[in-house]
């Protein structure tokens, strides 16, 4: 059972970076997710899919899956795009190009 350790990325609902600052460390799965055939349930076996662990930082989470004998995976931190110009200022007196429809 492998754990992946990755940074997630700021809500796409959002303009704030909350929950985004923070490394994570979940379990990936061991066994496959079954169906129920009476309900339509899925449903696992495995409990470690349940576990998610926050970090302050890379190497913390690192340290704990290396003292807990845990494999891992490191996804790279993601990137914002670079914020756009603000809405306001496409009908700015100073702008460089005219505003048209």
């Amino acid at each position: 059972m492998t754990a992946r350790i990755y940074r997630p990325s700021p809500n796409a609902m959002q303009s704030g970076k909350g929950k985004s600052k923070q490394w994570v460390l979940v379990h990936e799965s061991a066994t496959p997710r079954s169906i129920d055939p009476l309900m339509g349930y899925t449903s696992s076996s495995d409990m470690n899919q349940q576990v998610r662990l926050s970090f302050e930082t890379l190497e913390d989470a690192e340290a704990y899956a290396q003292r807990n004998g845990i494999p891992y995976s490191v996804q790279p931190a993601h990137e914002p795009t670079p914020k756009r110009v603000s809405y306001p200022d496409n009908f700015r007196s100073d702008r460089k190009t005219p505003w048209t429809h």
